[in-house]
Parts: C-alpha cells; structure tokens; sequence
C-alpha cells in the first residue's frame, strides 16, 4: 500500500502520542527540527526513508506499521470504542503478531490448515448459558465434563486459536483477541501470574466463540460493572474449574468440613487456577458464602504446601510462549530457504536466538548456475 504523505504523518503522529514523547522529544531523538516534526505530521513535508526509520526507533515501533495496512477488525474497534484516540500497548503487539501470522500461513500450507474457522455459538444471556456454553466448548477441545484443562494454549489450536504471551508490563491490558479470515489469535500478558494468563485465555476463548471480531480486556474478572463482561468471566471460570468435579475435589479435600487452607490449595493446584478465581467459582456454586470466599482470597501457596500435599507445580503460558505449530511453520520456512535467518528471528518475536536455528544444509558448488544465466 503506498500512503500519501497525510496519511503517514497521521501514523507518526500516533506513534509519537502512543509513546509519550513531545514534538520536540521526537525532533531530539532524530536529528529533525521540531517544525519538521509538526510538518510531517500535518503532511505537509515528506519523510525519507532514513528519517522513518530513525521515528520508528525513537517511538518504539517497527517501519511496517507506518507504510502497511494496519488489521481491519483492531482499526474497527478504536474508530467505535475511542474515535481518535491512540491505541493501547496491546494493539500495538497484537497487530504486529497477527501480520506474522498471516505471512507465514500464506506460505505454509501446514498452518493454513490448522487456522481453520472457529464455530460460531449463540452468545449466552445468563450464567446458566454460560455454564452450557462452558460445556459445549469443552466438547470442542475434546474433554469431557469433569477434566481439568491442563495445556489450555496448545488444545486451543485444534479450534483455530494461536496464543502467544508477551510481556506487556503490569500497566497494559491482561489479554486480546482478534478473528482472521480463517482462525484467531490470542495475546495474554506475560506479566501475570500463571493463574490468571490461564483465566485471561479462557476469557478470550469466550470472545472468539461468539464471535468478538476484535476484544482488548483490560482486566479479566475484575470490578467492571459491565454485565456482558461479568458473563464472560463466568464462562471462563466454569471451563477452567467443572462444576461437577470442582465440588467433589472441594468436599474430598475438607473444604465443606472446614479445612479451608488445605482444600483451597489443593483444589487450586488441581484445577491451576488463582485464588481469587476459585473462590468466586465456588461462589457461583453456592459451595461458600461471601465470607469464605474473602478467605480463600487471602491464601498463598507456599512451599510447605507444595511439599505436605505433594502439588505439582506448573507454570502454564509463560511469558515469550509461542504456538509450537506456528514456531514449526516459521522453521519450515527458514529450512526451505523462503525467508532468512533474520526474517525467521523477526518472525519468532525475538524469543530465539540465531543459535537455535537448524543448520541449512550446505549448497553444492554447481548449484551457482540456478541463479546466475
């Protein structure tokens, strides 16, 4: 796409706000007077080459984000939630992750296959469809009623969805979502507690299943008087924690005698979720009242726990994970020569080092004569 210069300076503009610098930072951090700055954004003086790619650095973006054409469903949801306004860090690294995305799967016929579209269900009106719509998903991922859902990102590619974790800092959003033409892909901040990455993404499988062309949440279960919102988590906890088996784990490890401490640990250990989100199940659950349920929230797994109750301990998405089918594809590129080994760097986010590429076998002398006449 060749943009005109109203259009890039609009971008730098954004990016310049994005990052928090002023126009006079941005000149500084350049090499530009400050009038060029004001020039190019209004779009009224041209940008060279060099020039983008100094701002790009200095804002902290990539130079495909100012001259590409930027992914319609996120452009879609700023234009309605925040008209004008700069985006969120999370759009930023969900829009570069699903340009990756796309590249790669309109090169690998392997992950063309697996980006298969996701099936489209009612969005539930109360907690008692969301507790359906818990059960319907599992059917999907394969499991049954009472099994707890351990590996929550890689069961999730057999329904279309690719996950990836960034570190996006405690100030940034707990997860995004964003629906292509063919499957979605899932961002879950890095930066949360392994309890809570895994209730991020079950809140977005939610969004993805009815149909959430594009989904940014700030902070999943948290105080938001949204009631949709609240439905959502709803269905997010009853994935994570199954009534049936929840209740009997609950009553099996002392938690209806009492034993709140063990129970609570044990039950969380099982299920890998935080405190805070069993107890609201078992709230959802009428298992406890209000007061336990502020109880449970004061607990902490510690390493006496760990030992007494022989708990395995498991940190589920952590940050810089990848979907292992999508790494496979960014290899199956590399080895085939399609894209180099910094493109194949680019397009695994930098969480691989040139080291850990495979070795390219080396290339007979004759073959010269494919590429010369």
């Amino acid at each position: 796409m060749a943009l005109d210069s109203a259009a890039l300076g609009l971008r730098v503009a954004q990016a310049r706000l994005r990052s928090g610098l002023k126009q006079e930072d941005l000149a500084r951090s350049t090499g530009l007077d400050r009038s060029a700055v004001g020039k190019i954004e209004i779009g009224a003086r041209r940008v060279t080459a060099l020039e983008l790619a100094r701002i790009a650095e200095a804002v902290g973006e990539r130079i495909e984000w100012f001259v590409e054409d930027p992914v319609p469903a996120i452009v879609s949801h700023r234009n309605v939630v925040d008209p004008g306004e700069p985006s969120p860090l999370i759009d930023s690294a969900i829009a570069r992750i699903v340009r990756a995305v796309e590249y790669v799967a309109d090169h690998d016929e392997m992950l063309r296959e697996r980006l298969h579209s996701v099936p489209v269900l009612a969005e539930p009106a109360s907690a008692a469809e969301m507790e359906a719509l818990a059960g319907e998903a599992r059917e999907l991922l394969g499991l049954d009623r009472d099994q707890p859902v351990y590996g929550l990102s890689s069961k999730l590619v057999a329904a279309g969805i690719l996950t990836f974790v960034i570190d996006l800092g405690s100030e940034s959003a707990d997860a995004a979502s964003v629906l292509l033409p063919a499957g979605a892909v899932a961002v879950v901040n890095g930066s949360l507690r392994t309890g809570r990455r895994r209730l991020a993404l079950a809140h977005e499988f939610a969004h993805v299943l009815i149909a959430d062309e594009y989904t940014v949440d700030w902070r999943v279960d948290s105080s938001t008087t949204d009631a949709r919102e609240h439905r959502i988590d709803h269905f997010a906890r009853a994935l994570l924690l199954p009534r049936t088996a929840l209740i009997a784990k609950w009553k099996q490890w002392g938690g209806a005698n009492g034993e709140l401490r063990p129970a609570a640990v044990r039950t969380a250990s099982h299920f890998r979720v935080d405190m805070s989100t069993l107890a609201r199940r078992l709230q959802d659950l009428d298992q406890i009242d209000g007061g336990t349920a502020a109880s449970i929230r004061t607990i902490r797994t510690n390493r006496a726990d760990i030992v007494q109750h022989d708990l395995l301990v498991a940190d589920e998405l952590q940050s810089g994970e990848l979907p292992r089918e999508y790494e496979a594809a960014v290899l199956r590129l590399f080895t085939s020569e399609t894209v180099s080994d910094v493109r194949a760097l680019d397009l695994l986010h930098n969480t691989w080092e040139v080291g850990d590429l495979p070795l390219l076998a080396p290339r007979n002398e004759s073959e010269i004569w494919q590429f010369v006449s």
